[in-house]
């Protein structure tokens, strides 16, 4: 048998990688390298495997635009500029994601760095051990990421960092100008949503039981990250489903919806939002207070080649790359706009704070709501279904 060497597998993923070679071949070729070597107690043991994490590093997301967004302005030109292939995968779901996460082996196992959404879900992968530390001295670009949507990420992991701030967004509440008025809109705020007027016109998120919950508490008095009162929570969206036109269960959906005056008013995510309003839709957007706030942020996986992964992350950080996915994906970036000039296109955006301070942006609070996920998603698909 051919001895296999590091050098050699290189050239073949170079040429796999230059098309001069097939996926098919190149993986047999791997299989065989990985016979010729053996995979387990040899010091050869790890060839294979290093060989092709020397080359690659996996990304998920959330597919749809916002993964065109990174794509093309950030995974193509950082291969350009280093070789290192970005291999996407995407995720409908926080849920659905974690479960593929912790099944594989060992857990997180092919999994790198993820697009998560929310601090909750900062804290629930740290909670189940998959934390990692980055060493911020690798990235230097952090300096100019707004220090309140780090500090959140700090508080979690002790000091350490898993992760950097992305971008950031609102779940707040979008209407169709034409059928309500800014005026009424206002005047209603969250109470808008359960407006009997609207009645067969109203629309909400079916895959989110905190988003439901957490309008439900401010329509009935309550501070979100403290109810105090279930049963008029339950009570609240229980009236609600009677006055909806559907649960919506995508960003694309939410998008139709809305643009073929199917619903005139519903929860929204800010980047969807001002899509539908780039696009000459009259749609406006109503942040009342206590709006639903949450950053997005770039989840380093245990395990995973931190050399890589930290040239990854500063490289997003770039503002210039910054910038272009922001503008692609239409949430502001976590680049902090006193320290660096964002275009205009961005400081339209719903959910763009001109101060990068970030008063009056509500987030979840990750123990509150992590403590109740199971109960209050049991209770809120059966209050979707009428049961």
């Amino acid at each position: 048998m051919a001895i296999v060497t590091k050098e050699k597998l290189d050239r073949v993923y170079d040429a796999y990688k230059d098309g001069k070679l097939s996926r098919r071949h190149f993986l047999k070729y791997l299989s065989l390298a990985g016979a010729s070597i053996g995979l387990v107690g040899l010091p050869f043991g790890n060839a294979v495997k290093d060989a092709w994490a020397a080359k690659s590093i996996r990304f998920d997301g959330w597919g749809g635009s916002v993964s065109e967004a990174f794509r093309e302005n950030a995974f193509k030109p950082f291969t350009k500029a280093t070789g290192i292939e970005v291999i996407e995968g995407e995720f409908g779901d926080m849920n659905s994601y974690l479960t593929r996460v912790k099944a594989s082996f060992p857990p997180g196992g092919e999994f790198n760095i993820a697009h998560l959404s929310a601090v909750y879900d900062y804290a629930r992968y740290a909670e189940l051990g998959f934390a990692s530390v980055l060493d911020e001295t690798k990235i230097p670009n952090l300096k100019n990421v707004m220090p309140a949507m780090i500090k959140p990420l700090r508080d979690i992991t002790n000091g350490t960092l898993s992760a950097v701030p992305y971008d950031l967004g609102q779940t707040g509440i979008a209407y169709n100008t034409k059928h309500i008025s800014k005026e009424k809109a206002e005047k209603l705020g969250v109470s808008l949503l359960w407006d009997k007027s609207l009645k067969g016109k109203l629309g909400s998120w079916s895959g989110d039981f905190r988003t439901n919950m957490w309008y439900a508490a401010l329509h009935t008095g309550q501070s979100p990250n403290n109810m105090t009162d279930l049963e008029a929570i339950w009570a609240a969206l229980s009236e609600q489903r009677d006055l909806l036109k559907k649960y919506w269960a995508s960003g694309a959906e939410l998008m139709s919806l809305l643009a073929n005056e199917e619903i005139y008013a519903t929860v929204a995510w800010s980047g969807r939002v001002a899509a539908l309003q780039q696009e000459g839709h009259p749609i406006g957007y109503l942040a009342p207070k206590g709006t639903y706030s949450w950053m997005e942020y770039l989840y380093v996986m245990k395990g995973t080649n931190m050399e890589i992964a930290q040239q990854l992350l500063n490289f997003m950080l770039e503002p210039a790359a910054a910038i272009a996915v922001a503008e692609g994906q239409n949430y502001p970036p976590s680049l902090d706009p006193t320290k660096v000039e964002l275009t205009e296109k961005i400081k339209k955006m719903p959910a763009f704070d001109p101060t990068g301070k970030l008063d009056g942006y509500l987030f979840a609070v990750p123990a509150y709501w992590n403590a109740h996920q199971v109960e209050w998603t049991e209770k809120w698909d059966r209050t979707m279904a009428g049961s």
